[in-house]
């Protein structure tokens, strides 16, 4: 196996916590894992606890490095890129922001009152709650390090074009026009203040008890579902709506994931038990992107600052690239085996 591999299945699955849950599940409560009661609760149990634990250290450490880029000081390193170089950029900064997709809104209306090219800052709303870093380590804990990389690069893709198509549509005009009056007092809050290492610290603690805090709910409510369809609805349900055999799977994934609002640490749960009862890698991806991306809350908010034409050009816009990008995936699935 290699080291890696140990230290994969150690650190990252957690199989000896696998391993502790089930001894637990049969000896102290005398259920078979096997069995749809136990099996759930080993799901329920063994999912929580490795995403919480995981969650905990990936957020400490991503807030850590973002407390080196606060939004004053990332919408300075933003204009000095134009084009679809600054689109790039814009969607990079958003993999270093472990935000949801309603916390992205007010950084989203920053970046646009500091004048800085609406599509650069759609790129940053697209990308920031759809990609961090936090995604690709629990990914790869749960499915796989090429799953991960290429959820990561196509969410990245789907941030730069749309950023750029937004661009190119030149639909400045449809922002609303408070954005724009605050110009000057973005302009003044520049000044960045240096914080100290004692404060890093304080800073990434204080990010970690706040996500917490704001996205327990919605990953107990993911492993629960997720424990659901794993344990108690049929293969044969789950793969007549959402099999590949379905030409409507990935559109039928996506549209189901938008009115729902979490992020990918509450979807992945589900993704993994979907998976496991045969739906495709594509239809997979394009419902946890839908769900981070395009929450009907998040939505809302963003009809706060932007006009309905842009916002139905921004949805419809993703909506084909999530689609695409799920299609794609189903037909090239078996490289990610």
């Amino acid at each position: 196996m290699g080291i890696f591999g140990w230290l994969n299945d150690q650190l990252l699955k957690m199989e000896w916590l696998s391993a502790l849950v089930e001894a637990l599940v049969e000896n102290v409560l005398g259920l078979d894992v096997s069995t749809r009661l136990g099996g759930s609760i080993h799901f329920f149990v063994y999912d929580t606890i490795k995403i919480f634990v995981l969650l905990s250290t990936l957020i400490f450490g991503i807030s850590y490095i973002q407390s080196f880029f606060p939004p004053e000081r990332t919408r300075r390193i933003l204009s000095r890129f134009t084009g679809v170089g600054a689109n790039i950029v814009g969607a990079l900064m958003g993999t270093v922001t472990p935000f949801c997709s309603c916390s992205s809104i007010p950084i989203f209306v920053g970046f646009t009152s500091a004048g800085l090219p609406i599509g650069v800052s759609f790129s940053f709303l697209i990308s920031s709650p759809m990609v961090d870093l936090a995604s690709i380590v629990l990914l790869a804990s749960v499915f796989s390090w090429k799953i991960a990389i290429a959820y990561v690069l196509v969410g990245v893709l789907l941030a730069v074009a749309g950023g750029t198509l937004i661009s190119k549509l030149k639909l400045e005009s449809y922002v609303e026009s408070f954005v724009y009056r605050n110009q000057v007092a973005a302009a003044a809050a520049d000044e960045v203040a240096e914080m100290t290492g004692q404060e890093r610290l304080t800073f990434a603690k204080e990010q970690v008890v706040d996500i917490i805090r704001r996205v327990w709910f919605y990953v107990l409510l993911g492993v629960g579902i997720g424990a659901g369809i794993h344990n108690w609805i049929p293969e044969g349900v789950i793969t007549a709506i959402l099999g590949k055999e379905n030409a409507f799977s990935v559109l039928i994934a996506t549209v189901v994931g938008v009115p729902m609002y979490a992020d990918i640490f509450g979807t992945l749960p589900i993704a993994e038990a979907l998976v496991a009862k045969g739906v495709g890698l594509g239809t997979v991806l394009s419902f946890m992107m839908g769900v981070t991306t395009l929450s009907l809350p998040s939505l809302i908010l963003l009809r706060k600052v932007v006009k309905p034409t842009l916002l139905a050009v921004f949805t419809g816009i993703v909506i084909v690239g999530i689609v695409i990008i799920g299609y794609v995936f189903n037909a090239v699935g078996y490289w990610f085996v």
